[in-house]
């Protein structure tokens, strides 16, 4: 089975829609500094990234053993979640519009957007990169892949913890209300 093929063609498609929608945002009026961003974001996704990347460098340690047996049924499901997560994401990123940033910004005539997933979450683009890291982590099976995803999720919190802020700054008693029907990343739960 072509499982591996799938969930690189699913984050190749996830950095390419990336790459190409940076070319028409608006401008920031307001942005997280550079230093913080790099601790707090980057870095930890670059961690995470090399985790759950094809190498065989962590093999022979904890972090390479299996969290369960293989099974070409937990692949797949593995396989279709990344898929699934990376399309959320990107649905997510094209109804955000220019107002998208891949860090903590404020744009310039800044829209709140609640339609498409953003009627169901606040941070879909969160979600949706969650739910790809699970299901590559899913398919890895390895303990590598978990300590990839619990960085992920730390990371993101922290993000959306300060765009939060922001957004209340910016948008008060709307975004209030938005925070109160609306769930952060999981509808209904979180």
């Amino acid at each position: 089975m072509p499982i591996a093929q799938v969930i690189e063609a699913s984050w190749m498609l996830f950095l390419l829609y990336w790459l190409w929608g940076w070319r028409r945002v608006k401008d920031a009026s307001r942005s997280e500094p550079i230093l913080p961003r790099l601790l707090k974001y980057w870095l930890p996704l670059a961690v995470a990234v090399l985790l759950i990347s094809p190498r065989e460098w962590l093999h022979g340690t904890w972090l390479g053993s299996r969290m369960y047996p293989e099974s070409v049924a937990i692949a797949l499901l593995g396989a279709l979640l990344t898929l699934l997560g990376v399309v959320f994401a990107c649905w997510a990123r094209h109804v955000l519009g220019r107002n998208w940033s891949s860090v903590v910004q404020v744009k310039q005539g800044h829209e709140l957007i609640q339609s498409g997933p953003y009627r169901w979450v606040r941070h879909p683009i969160y979600t949706g990169m969650l739910l790809a890291f699970v299901g590559t982590g899913t398919a890895i099976g390895e303990w590598r892949s978990a300590i990839a995803v619990l960085i992920v999720a730390t990371s993101f919190w922290f993000k959306l913890r300060l765009e939060e802020r922001w957004m209340r700054e910016s948008f008060g008693a709307t975004y209030v209300q938005y925070m109160q029907r609306t769930k952060a990343l999981i509808p209904g739960l979180l």
